[in-house]
């Protein structure tokens, strides 16, 4: 059975709860369990909860959510890098799979309410790697 760690973003709840919903469903259909779940203020502080959840050994994947929508400056696009690359060194560094349920940046609130599915598809991808990935050599 896989275990998984759920980051979610609390920025822009009303997107990022049904994305959570989301994730916890496939764990469900998946067989799969979320074993710790962690509210984060948005999507930029996703990876130092993911670096913690990948740190532990009853964690096989971290799975984040989150949505980053479009403001009046660049600012939304300068989030989505930072977390993006961010989030990458984690699931490197601790060869854990973190996988990345954001939405956007450059889309609207609307926009972003469309694409809760990234929660699903997050939570598949982090089952998917686990399942399927081979171990490292020793």
């Amino acid at each position: 059975m896989v275990t998984l760690g759920l980051v979610v973003a609390q920025f822009n709840g009303s997107v990022t709860e049904p994305m959570a919903e989301a994730a916890r469903a496939v764990a469900a259909e998946r067989d799969a369990t979320i074993e710790h779940e962690v509210p984060v203020p948005g999507a930029y502080d996703a990876p130092l909860a993911s670096d913690r959840l990948a740190r532990r050994d009853d964690v096989d994947a971290v799975v984040v959510v989150g949505a980053i929508v479009t403001g009046d400056t660049d600012h939304d696009r300068v989030i989505g890098s930072a977390a993006a690359e961010q989030l990458t060194a984690v699931s490197l560094d601790r060869d854990t799979p973190v996988t990345f349920g954001v939405s956007g940046p450059g889309m609207s609130g609307a926009e972003a309410r469309e694409r809760v599915e990234k929660g699903a598809d997050a939570t598949h991808a982090a089952i998917d790697l686990v399942e399927d990935l081979p171990d490292p050599e020793p």
